[in-house]
């Protein structure tokens, strides 16, 4: 349907559309094909190159790198939606101090990449004293700056919600940190939740940038696995698991996404039709009453 950013195609537009997708589906799988046919030419995917798999110390090195990961994913994703949280409701805050704070902070671990943070938390904070393992300074640098892109998108979802939602809350003598708990972060949450679960895809895959630092996750085993000269040096089958693995992880994501998103449908259906079928029956009690009357 239209609106006012899209326009509905008309019937060459439709036809052009196909014709231009099924191009572009063709030269993906070219593409594709040449890739995998460079691959088998090289021998990567003979036996030898893939023999390192049927080994249990290595599928439970594995098991444990995909542990590892996740460990540092469920973390860091939970840290960065509280940080998001908090500052977030701080960039609002009626207190100009507080929203000062809270804007440097945000904007500042916004800008410093990824790769910085966790250099300086697992490289920088020793030099103070302070040691700090791998695994901590992957979390800590993944909490600070997805966190930082969250709170903008929580900020972003409070502020597109109506004005009287708060308005009514405030009527009714709630006070502002009651309004932004209780009313407008469980709505902006589930507004919010597609781009939520897109910023916490990327947080995932940012979980290989712990490798640099000698974290054991899925990118650090296939770095040793694919070096390994008994194996003829498997570098492309192993990147080839692990990326099936982290495709897999993230395909499980859109999928709670989806997920999330018709079980909010049917709830919004459902309150609605219950809304729908209070009103009919009080219009029926009203006729009723009113056809009593008239008898009377």
């Amino acid at each position: 349907m239209s609106n006012i950013l899209f326009d509905a195609p008309g019937p060459r537009a439709r036809v052009r559309h196909r014709l231009l997708a099924v191009l572009g589906g063709l030269v993906l799988a070219g593409i594709v094909a040449f890739v995998g046919w460079r691959f088998y030419d090289s021998g990567q995917f003979t036996a030898r190159k893939w023999e390192w798999i049927q080994y249990k110390v290595i599928q439970e090195d594995l098991i444990a790198a995909v542990v590892a990961t996740l460990q540092a994913f469920a973390l860091g994703a939970v840290l960065a939606l509280l940080f998001g949280a908090v500052f977030a409701a701080g960039r609002l805050s009626d207190h100009k101090p507080l929203r000062m704070v809270s804007g440097f902070v945000v904007e500042l671990f916004r800008a410093v990449p990824l790769l910085i943070l966790i250099f300086l938390f697992y490289y920088g904070l020793p030099t103070l004293g302070l040691k700090m393992s791998p695994y901590m300074a992957v979390v800590l640098g993944l909490m600070l700056y997805n966190g930082s892109v969250l709170a903008e998108v929580f900020r972003a979802g409070i502020l597109a919600l109506p004005r009287g939602q708060s308005e009514a809350a405030y009527a009714l003598g709630m006070r502002k940190t009651q309004v932004m708990v209780l009313i407008l972060l469980p709505q902006a949450l589930r507004s919010m939740m597609p781009t939520i679960i897109s910023q916490l895809v990327v947080l995932l895959k940012d979980t290989a940038l712990g490798f640099l630092i000698t974290y054991e996750e899925l990118l650090r085993f296939a770095q040793r696995i694919g070096g390994e000269g008994q194996f003829s040096r498997p570098f492309v089958p192993t990147a080839l698991v692990v990326a099936a693995i982290y495709i897999g992880l993230c395909l499980l994501l859109t999928w709670l996404a989806t997920y999330l998103q018709k079980r909010e449908r049917r709830s919004k259906k459902h309150i609605e039709l219950e809304n729908g079928g209070a009103k009919a029956q009080q219009l029926v009690l009203t006729a009723d009453a009113g056809g009593g009357g008239g008898g009377v």
